[in-house]
């Protein structure tokens, strides 16, 4: 029912909350940057940014999803240090991770379409997540391969094999939060109902 009064909310709420998630997210993604680990074999590093990923696009849906990190790669141009270890500029996103990055924003739409249904059962979150990380590291592989010129198995080995364990923790995680967080994706999914918690 709160659903349906949103959905006959003025334009004008609907878009002050559109912005809100646009920019929550993106930021909430910045943040999660800045909690990494870095490892000494890989350039790239362990972060919480792509829990917040697969969130941003079980939350807002696969357009603003995609517009909250394709703002997020914009604040990091534009020299904000919002990516892993503060870092910020075109080198950053040119850069051994910039692969990965690119990928926040592309996985936008799968992510959406997975959990696209208003009743999204666990598992429709549970392949929003797995397609999501899969994008991401099929982006970051290719673009590791291609920056740092080896093969695809040494690829494999620095961008992909080190962040399994975690990689396995963040789908868990984002399953059980992005269940948790489904009843305020009414805000962002026009006709999109309260999830029935199964």
């Amino acid at each position: 029912m709160r659903a349906a009064a949103f959905d006959m909310a003025p334009a004008r709420h609907r878009s002050i909350a559109a912005g809100v998630g646009i920019v929550g997210f993106a930021l909430l993604t910045a943040l999660g940057a800045q909690v990494y680990v870095p490892l000494p074999q890989t350039p790239v590093p362990i972060t919480l940014q792509t829990l917040v990923v697969m969130l941003a696009g079980i939350t807002l849906g696969p357009r603003l999803g995609f517009a909250s990190m394709m703002f997020y790669l914009l604040l990091g141009a534009a020299g904000y240090a919002v990516f892993a270890e503060a870092r910020w500029g075109f080198g950053a996103i040119l850069g051994a991770t910039g692969g990965y990055l690119l990928g926040f924003a592309l996985c936008q739409p799968l992510i959406g379409w997975c959990a696209r249904r208003a009743n999204a059962t666990w598992r429709d979150l549970i392949g929003a997540n797995l397609v999501g990380h899969a994008v991401v590291f099929a982006c970051g592989l290719v673009w590791l391969k291609i920056f740092l010129g080896v093969g695809w198995g040494e690829a494999v080995q620095l961008g992909l094999v080190p962040f399994l364990p975690g990689c396995t923790l963040k789908v868990v995680l984002g399953v059980l939060i992005g269940k948790a967080v489904l009843p305020a994706a009414r805000y962002w999914w026009p006709g999109r109902v309260e999830a029935a918690g199964r």
